[in-house]
């Protein structure tokens, strides 16, 4: 998707449980009166001072002081109190108003795709009435991520607070970012109807990261609040790198599959369904066995796929849930595929494998897309899934290669080929013990490693990489000090990159970043690097922009991912090697 940029470089205890739970309905109270007592406090001088209090000389009826509440640490207030004050009622419970603002932004969405449709029929430009109907699916997502966040604020339970926050920060991020790569296909689009739908999705956008805003400041709020037993509470079981058995999710896997995750042996592998290019399975193609997935399934669903190359493009969509694949290794198994911006398709659709539904995982699995890097754009993995998982997998192509688009995912053992932006996204990502490997690109062409997409400062999104090497295919290396290579550059104005632990090979050149465009980003941008080694690690040289972050191991530890995805609860117990914290 990145597009645009310098220099031609592209085109764009049981009865202590008890006790504590029976409480839990109290301190809900509790936490939402407490958000308003706050976010008042804050405000009282403006509305409430003595002459007004008791009175309604002002016009301010208690409901409205609860909206102002609410809406006090969001970015755009106006935006916030307008659509509480029309839609709440006389609710003062701030619970129910960020119910409500979150109500508020799906049914903004809904309209927003309608007018999609009704602009699709007016475009003349094919690119943007392509992009008009990709605006329709992605904001479908979006509303399915805010639909999510105001189901968990419904069940809000303070004892599991932590770990409603981190789902409640993912799919609002989740949302801001399927919002954005709307917009984003109306580039190098003529007409007006990407000017007319940035317009129309102005709103929706505001509530999105208003939403994101509440949800960051109740986080903000309890950590700060002196409440006696309020912090023994929270801090209650809340071991990151501790997971006891009740907390694993009983439908991610049992112990057989477990065991199945971890044998190199074809033949022990007791799959739901087999794939075979040459009939042996099944199924001779990988579409053909999507079908047997049961829908918004619970259970992980298993598919082998025998060694062979696949030219297929495959989707799982949202539906498709708990779905594992396993191929006879990354290098036999493969799947592949050729589409490409050049040739028409909006990069969001030029992947040739992504997957929508939650805690996906693959092992032992190769995708590519073969387009080349005179077709620019082209996709070979494109992850949406929650909580997805890669081991052993390789990852070929040029520009582009993985789309890492939203939520939490994990990567490791794997390989990723490219040339230009060949990393990038806007999920929650850490890649363990990777390997990623510059490509030789065009002669007019630079090659960059990463280009993190965050928008907003407040999601908890970010590329790291831990423990991994980056090097460079033979080819490349004549023309390393012509086609120069970087670790990154700033897609988005937030973009945030961490590379922990890893051997840097002298390929990167000495200045480790490269701009957007101009000063684009480069004071608002996060990158750090810590604790990396080889020729190419050295900092004297670095670039020396505000974003450029100097981080020491200790903290660095808040982008491991026992910490940065929570991924003791849903990556250690599947048996795939994982270190939650520094290696």
């Amino acid at each position: 998707m990145p597009q645009g940029g310098n220099n031609d470089v592209s085109n764009r205890g049981n009865q202590n449980k008890s006790k504590k739970y029976s409480i839990i309905g109290l301190c809900s109270a509790l936490l939402v009166a407490m958000v308003v007592a706050v976010a008042v406090g804050a405000n009282r001088g403006a509305h409430d001072d003595p002459e007004s209090r008791g009175s309604n000389r002002e016009g301010v009826s208690t409901s409205m002081k609860s909206i102002k509440a609410i809406c006090q640490p969001t970015d755009y207030k106006e935006t916030c109190e307008k659509s509480l004050s029309s839609s709440a009622g006389n609710s003062t419970d701030p619970k129910e108003l960020i119910k409500v603002g979150f109500h508020v932004a799906m049914q903004e969405l809904g309209t927003a795709m309608a007018n999609s449709t009704t602009l699709k029929e007016l475009a003349n430009d094919p690119r943007a009435k392509q992009a008009l109907e990709n605006c329709k699916e992605l904001l479908e997502y979006a509303v399915d991520d805010l639909q999510q966040s105001f189901e968990k604020i419904g069940a809000l339970e303070v004892s599991k607070l932590d770990d409603y926050l981190a789902d409640l920060k993912v799919w609002l991020s989740g949302a801001i970012t399927y919002e954005q790569t709307c917009l984003d296909g109306f580039e190098n689009t003529t007409g007006d109807a990407g000017d007319k739908m940035k317009t129309i999705l102005k709103t929706s956008q505001e509530l999105t990261k208003n939403g994101l805003a509440m949800v960051v400041e109740i986080s903000t709020i309890l950590t700060d609040l002196q409440i006696p037993g309020m912090k023994r509470l929270l801090s209650v079981e809340k071991d990151h790198d501790h997971v006891e058995v009740d907390e694993v999710p009983n439908s991610w896997l049992d112990e057989a599959q477990r065991k199945l995750l971890a044998t190199t042996n074809s033949t022990n592998i007791n799959a739901d369904v087999v794939v075979a290019k040459d009939g042996s399975g099944k199924y001779k193609t990988i579409n053909e066995a999507l079908v047997d997935i049961p829908k918004k399934n619970n259970k992980t669903f298993v598919i082998y796929i025998k060694e062979g190359v696949y030219q297929e493009t495959v989707i799982l969509d949202k539906f498709k849930t708990f779905v594992t694949m396993i191929g006879d290794g990354p290098t036999k198994t493969k799947i592949t595929g050729n589409s490409n911006f050049v040739d028409g398709t909006p990069t969001f659709k030029t992947a040739t494998f992504s997957v929508v539904g939650q805690n996906f995982m693959a092992k032992n699995i190769g995708f590519e897309n073969s387009a080349g890097a005179a077709k620019h754009q082209a996709v070979a993995l494109n992850v949406q899934s929650d909580m997805s998982i890669f081991f052993n997998c390789q990852i070929d192509g040029y520009q582009d290669t993985l789309y890492a688009h939203t939520h939490r995912q994990f990567y490791r053992d794997c390989t990723i080929s490219g040339t230009i932006d060949f990393i990038f996204g806007d999920a929650s990502a850490v890649l363990q013990n990777c390997k990623m490997i510059i490509r030789k690109p065009m002669e007019n062409q630079q090659c960059i490693v990463t280009a993190q997409g965050r928008s907003y400062e407040r999601e908890n999104t970010g590329l790291v990489l831990q423990g991994c090497t980056i090097t460079a295919e033979p080819a490349y290396l004549p023309v390393k000090d012509i086609n120069k290579a970087f670790l990154g550059r700033p897609w988005r104005q937030y973009s945030r990159t961490i590379i922990m632990q890893s051997h840097i090979e002298g390929v990167i050149q000495p200045e480790g970043w490269l701009p957007w465009m101009g000063n684009f980003a480069l004071d608002t941008c996060f990158y750090a690097e810590v604790g990396n080694m080889g020729l190419g690690a050295g900092l004297a040289n670095r670039v020396k922009w505000r974003g450029i972050k100097t981080l020491n191991l200790n903290q660095a530890q808040e982008f491991t991912p026992g910490t940065f995805l929570g991924g003791s609860t849903w990556i250690q117990p599947t048996g795939v090697p994982y270190i939650p914290g520094l290696l």
